[in-house]
């Protein structure tokens, strides 16, 4: 790889008798790393036996994270299709975990797409809380907003907005925030030629300017006592430590926080000298591609404190939290009878009790449900939308049509055998028969038992709906996401 010859003074003059290794590490293809990162484990010390096949070694910074094993084809697997994993670089891994999301927390991830970290933050909610994940390019809000779905995240609200609008609507809201910000790519060298040729001096001062307008906004919409991830794929100190030190100058709110020591002694430090020397920027993250088995990043962690005005923030939450509350909608008559068909004949009774939303017409806590033109979703929190671009207004339950009700596939990921009274549970050995399901054919041969919307699930993770009857069970996999997998 030809480094361009700024970028190589500059990384030879930071990193010394370093440069050398640094260098070396971008010569080969097979030194590039990649990962994936599975949805759930079943403890913690033991990965499925069905996903160790894709697997070559944890990820030192990630519980949940594995070094993948290209040569059993892990993205053309059904299990992928099925949500169990999300293929991610194994660096980019270290911000969601830094974040350290608790159940129940409202969460922001404000530079979402494709959505690695947002859908380990929403994995990490469990259910509970709120994640609103932000894009500002259409295109990839749709590419994230198909993530959200194939990863079962059912409490996430997906915007197209600017972050300027962002903080106007969500104003000291946020427990957890994360910048993964758009910049120079430089970690990304050996993975994306494009990076090489795009790069500049120039665009490095552009994206560190840009940096600190977006974590202007960021700023706004964090609670006191929340914390803010920020995080880059780039080795450039001006994009780094940098806009830390300018963040904590310009912001006496907020302090770096410790990262935690399991995480710390398999990482490097920020370099205060490369910024203007405060020593609190070892605290900062940095993860190099010749000293860690990862592309290029870094990160660091801030909390935002001020005890004066603790007590007026909390106040101000509230009010805008009663402000905001909202009735459930309300369905027609023909609507309410389809649902409750729906309903009754294909959740079991733990099952019901998630929908509650739906089936009381009344809002649960902060969850409500909504309705957007035949379209039936429960939304993580009232929020009118009015004036936003909304990709995804939370779980998508499913369609009215003329005198029933369809489940989507979005509500299919987010089930398990327990909900539901239907299921065809398909194991490894029977992976022709999902591999076909997933081609969109009908299946025959099944239980005759099985009557009614049925859920199709691989390896106990759920891949979608059909319909039985006969024998027979009629496919609903959508026809946009059909394919061929390799099992």
């Amino acid at each position: 790889m030809q480094f361009p010859a700024e970028f190589k003074n500059r990384m030879t003059a930071l990193l010394g008798d370093e440069y050398d290794a640094f260098e070396h590490s971008f010569e080969s293809d097979e030194a590039r790393t990649r990962g994936l990162r599975i949805s759930r484990r079943e403890t913690d010390a033991l990965l499925p036996p069905c996903l160790q096949k894709y697997t070559d070694g944890q990820i030192p910074w990630c519980a949940n994270g594995f070094y993948s094993c290209e040569e059993a084809m892990p993205g053309k697997s059904i299990l992928h299709e099925a949500g169990a994993f999300y293929l991610q670089e194994p660096s980019a891994m270290l911000p969601a975990v830094l974040a350290d999301v608790k159940p129940g927390e409202k969460v922001l991830d404000l530079c979402a797409a494709p959505g690695g970290k947002a859908t380990a933050l929403g994995n990490a909610l469990q259910g509970e809380g709120v994640l609103v994940a932000n894009e500002i390019h259409p295109g990839r809000a749709s590419i994230l907003s198909e993530n959200i779905e194939r990863m079962g995240i059912s409490n996430a609200l997906v915007l197209n907005e600017a972050p300027e609008h962002i903080a106007e609507l969500f104003p000291d809201f946020f427990d957890v925030i994360v910048v993964d910000a758009p910049c120079s790519g430089e970690g990304m060298f050996r993975k994306e030629e494009a990076a090489v040729s795009e790069w500049s001096p120039e665009n490095v001062t552009m994206c560190a300017v840009r940096q600190k307008d977006i974590l202007r906004e960021a700023v706004k919409c964090l609670k006191y006592g929340g914390r803010l991830v920020y995080s880059t794929c780039t080795f450039a100190p001006a994009e780094d430590e940098g806009n830390v030190a300018w963040l904590l100058n310009e912001f006496p709110e907020l302090s770096l926080s410790d990262i935690p020591e399991e995480i710390r002694k398999v990482v490097s430090s920020g370099r205060p000298e490369w910024a203007d020397g405060n020593p609190e920027l070892q605290k900062c993250v940095r993860l190099w591609p010749h000293l860690q088995k990862g592309e290029g990043h870094f990160a660091a962690v801030f909390v935002k404190s001020s005890p004066l005005f603790d007590s007026i923030a909390d106040n101000t939450s509230k009010r805008k939290s009663d402000q905001k509350r909202s009735k459930n909608i309300a369905l027609s008559k023909e609507q309410r009878d389809c649902f409750e068909v729906f309903a009754k004949e294909t959740f079991t009774e733990s099952g019901l009790e998630r929908f509650k939303e739906v089936t009381t017409y009344l809002p649960t806590d902060e969850r409500v449900a909504a309705l957007f033109g035949d379209n039936l979703y429960i939304m993580p929190f009232c929020f009118s939308g009015k004036g936003v671009r909304i990709m995804r207004a939370g779980l998508h339950v499913g369609t009215f049509a003329k005198n029933r009700f369809e489940p989507s596939m979005a509500l299919a990921r987010t089930l398990t055998k327990d909900d539901v009274k239907n299921v065809l549970p398909l194991t490894e050995q029977e992976k022709d028969i999902a591999i076909r399901y997933i081609q969109g054919e009908q299946l025959s041969g099944i239980s005759p038992d099985l009557k009614g919307w049925t859920l199709v699930t691989y390896e106990g993770y759920s891949l979608g709906f059909g319909k039985a009857s006969g024998g027979v069970l009629k496919n609903h996999y959508p026809k946009g996401l059909r394919k061929t997998c390799v099992g």
